[in-house]
């Protein structure tokens, strides 16, 4: 007898899932690290989750960084996603600020890529309906301590893309 023609196990026919992907190219920011916090936006996607059903969204960013720094003077960037939904008046933070960071004991010039990834699978079958959602990368430098030198920072080519997966809800 074979082992799979008894048993509590079931094979079901899979059934299509609805696949979104999209990207987006922002435009280059330059930042000079100083006394004062600095805030930019570096790429938005728009997304419509209205015909999905339990939507799970991966989320990349990638972008090229040139740093021009002074002796001694860190460059420090914080990156973070954030997202808007229809009828909401303030943006949530998704997923943990990623940190770019430099430092050298040169005066020099610096290229380095940069990326992340976060999920935003927080959506339940009912909540999510009739959905639309910008997501929004920001770029935040800290100020640095008075009388320290600032370095540049160039963030060129930054992308966004958003892989949006149908979780279908089983009740």
């Amino acid at each position: 007898m074979n082992s799979m023609s008894k048993g509590p196990c079931k094979c079901e026919k899979e059934k299509e899932i609805e696949v979104l992907l999209k990207c987006k190219t922002g435009n280059p920011v330059t930042v000079t690290v100083g006394t004062v916090v600095t805030t930019n936006t570096l790429a938005a996607i728009t997304l419509n989750n209205e015909h999905l059903k339990n939507p799970c969204t991966k989320f990349e960013f990638a972008s090229n960084i040139v740093t021009t720094l002074f002796i001694g003077t860190p460059v420090i960037i914080n990156f973070q996603l954030f997202k808007q939904c229809r009828g909401e008046t303030i943006a949530r933070a998704i997923g943990p600020v990623w940190v770019y960071s430099r430092l050298s004991t040169v005066v020099s010039t610096f290229a380095d890529t940069f990326s992340f990834s976060v999920c935003d699978c927080d959506c339940d079958c009912e909540s999510c309906l009739d959905d639309c959602c910008i997501y929004t990368v920001v770029a935040t430098t800290p100020a640095v301590a008075a009388g320290v030198a600032g370095g540049i920072a160039t963030i060129n080519n930054p992308i966004l893309s958003a892989l949006v997966v149908e979780n279908k809800c089983h009740f």
